[in-house]
Order: C-alpha cells, then structure tokens, then sequence
C-alpha cells in the first residue's frame, strides 16, 4: 500500500515537473543545425528526447545533438500538438557527426541500448506514439545497416523488436523548442529525477546490464 501510495505521488510530481518545464518558452525554436562540410547526420527516435541528448553527446566524432520532431504530417509542430496526438510525429535527437571519428554503426549501437526496443507502446512511463522508437535513415545504406541490426536483436532477444526502421520523409526534421534543448545541462536536477522516476535505468539494466 506505502509502495503504491509512493508510486502515485512520484508520478504527480513527475507530471508537475514536465508541465512547468515544457510550458516555458514553447513558442521559440531554434533554427535548424547545418550539417557542415565532411559531417553527416542522423535521426533517432527513443522516447523522452532529454534523454537521447547524452549518450550521443559523450560519444567522440558527434559534433551536436538536437531535439525535435520527425515522422508527422504537421509543418513545424509544437511539443503540445505532438504530445497531444494526431500529427503522428515521434520525439526525435538529430545527431551531427564526423563520419572520420565515427561510424554510423556506432551510433546504433548507442542508439539501441539507450531503448528498450520491445515497447512498442512508448518508453520507460511515458506512453503513446509521440515517445515510440524508430530509426529514421537518411540513405539506403544506413537502412540497410540499421534493418540488419535490428534482425541481429530480434535473434539475440528471441523476440519481434518493436522499432520501426523507416526513410526520414524530406523536410521531415523540426528542432523543438528551445528550451528543451540540452536540458539535462540546463536543468540537471529536474532532469535526473525525471529519469530516475520514469524507470529508464533500471529497465536499461534489466535489458542490457549494468553500464
């Protein structure tokens, strides 16, 4: 009973923490990062888009990583019109890279323990299709290599792994709002309880071990 009590009044802050953070400064985004000479990107939908940031930030060779949109319908969507539903976009990090440093097999590989791969009603607390994962490959080759990873985990799991690899439609990034860029360095505090209680760790560690 205590533990369900806990549960319930975690949950209640976790949602006040959300709203007062995504009711700031919504209507401001920024413009989209330019891929420069001898980088390339790629998109990577993994649920709550504040997590997605820091595994692809410590990785060598990864230039930037933005938060956004991709997968809809909507022209330049807003986190209220994505998370209420109905233009079909997912939460997305776009990730700058240098090829030269870093594969784009690297990055799945970071991409894909930093998921549980066999939700596919969300992620960790947060549900519906805004916070489902998918691989969004920019080229024949990085679908190739993603759908071959994925069958890799499905064999590895013994189970149907529920991330869509799929084209990134053209024009079909939208950074987010700026103030959920880089949150977990500008909201640290904020940011690490929201993780600790949406049970992201401990599902990771379940799935894929410690560390």
């Amino acid at each position: 009973m205590k533990s369900s009590l806990f549960s319930q009044i975690s949950m209640l802050i976790l949602t006040a923490l959300l709203m007062v953070a995504c009711s700031s400064d919504e209507s401001v985004a920024p413009s989209p990062q330019q891929v420069g000479a001898g980088q390339a990107s790629a998109v990577f939908a993994g649920g709550c888009f504040w997590c997605m940031e820091p595994p692809f930030d410590a990785l060598p060779g990864v230039v930037s990583t933005t938060s956004g949109y991709a997968g809809g319908t909507a022209a330049n969507p807003t986190y209220k019109q994505v998370t209420a539903g109905g233009t079909g976009h997912l939460e997305v990090v776009q990730v700058i890279y240098d090829p030269e440093q870093v594969s784009y097999e690297q990055l799945l590989e970071v991409y894909w323990r930093n998921v549980d791969p066999l939700d596919a009603g969300g992620q960790f607390c947060d549900r519906g299709v805004s916070y489902q994962t998918a691989i969004f490959s920019g080229n024949d080759q990085e679908q190739q290599a993603a759908e071959r990873t994925k069958v890799q985990l499905a064999a590895n799991f013994g189970s149907a792994i529920a991330t869509e690899v799929k084209p990134l439609p053209a024009g079909g990034f939208y950074p987010a709002e700026d103030y959920h860029q880089d949150y977990y360095q500008k909201n640290p505090l904020r940011y690490k309880y929201y993780r600790n209680s949406c049970g992201r760790d401990a599902r990771l560690a379940e799935l894929w071990g410690e560390g």
